[in-house]
């Protein structure tokens, strides 16, 4: 029985390097806020867009976008820039329409 144990946690680490969830941690996504332009290349964070499972809540605002997950779409003097992507995800996102922030 501590043989299968052992074998299960095993597999369970090597899963865990094998298919990582992204490279930005909750710390860092909790500080991800503010006007965002979107880009097609060179984007500061590569970004998945999923419907569930997301590591961060997104709504997208007019104004006040003063706390984590809120997002201001601008075309120029941005806080950072984000490039949708299908794979190798920085992090994942969801739109939602309300309670904004990291999951």
């Amino acid at each position: 029985m501590k043989k299968l144990f052992v074998l299960f946690f095993a597999v369970c680490a090597c899963c865990a390097f094998a298919f990582p969830q992204g490279k930005v941690s909750k710390d860092e996504l909790a500080k991800i806020y503010g006007k965002v332009r979107i880009v097609e290349s060179q984007g500061d964070y590569k970004v998945r867009k999923v419907e569930a499972f997301a590591s961060l809540h997104v709504r997208f605002v007019e104004s006040f976008a003063d706390a984590p997950g809120k997002w201001k779409l601008v075309e120029g003097c941005e806080d950072f820039t984000i490039q949708y992507v299908d794979a190798f995800e920085d992090f994942s996102i969801k739109i939602v329409d309300a309670f904004p922030g990291v999951q």
